[in-house]
């Protein structure tokens, strides 16, 4: 998404990214960048909290009109609670040893698929 934005922002279409991937999204220099700190999925608000998924909107409008910069970054003011803020931080791409042999078993599944698939798509261009 960072890269279509620069793109369309290059062809003189204004563009504001809204994310929660605060390090990838300003790595690719987007023009206007609205950080939401919320779970990864989650950019536009919590599920079903329309007020705040129709304010995270707002401010992204105010971001496109008031940008002074290239690059510009602003903060979205809301936060995931810190009992859910917590909870989802600390799951994500967690590994432990109640974990760690199911994660590994489904790495190794997907690495069988993609050899398959690749076995079939070497099959059809060479046939």
């Amino acid at each position: 998404m960072s890269l279509v934005a620069r793109h369309l922002e290059s062809e003189g279409i204004c563009t504001v990214v809204i994310g929660s991937a605060r390090d990838i999204v300003e790595e690719c220099g987007v023009p206007r960048f609205l950080f939401v700190d919320f779970p990864l999925g989650n950019p536009c608000g919590k599920p079903w909290d329309v007020p705040m998924q129709q304010a995270l909107i707002g401010e992204a409008f105010d971001l496109l009109e008031k940008s002074w910069q290239p690059r510009t970054t602003v903060q979205a003011p809301f936060a995931w609670t810190a009992d859910e803020n917590d909870l989802w931080r600390n799951r994500y791409m967690h590994v432990d040893d109640s974990n760690r042999e199911a994660l590994a078993e489904a790495g190794r599944k997907r690495r069988e698929q993609q050899r398959q698939t690749k076995q079939q798509m070497n099959k059809k261009s060479s046939g």
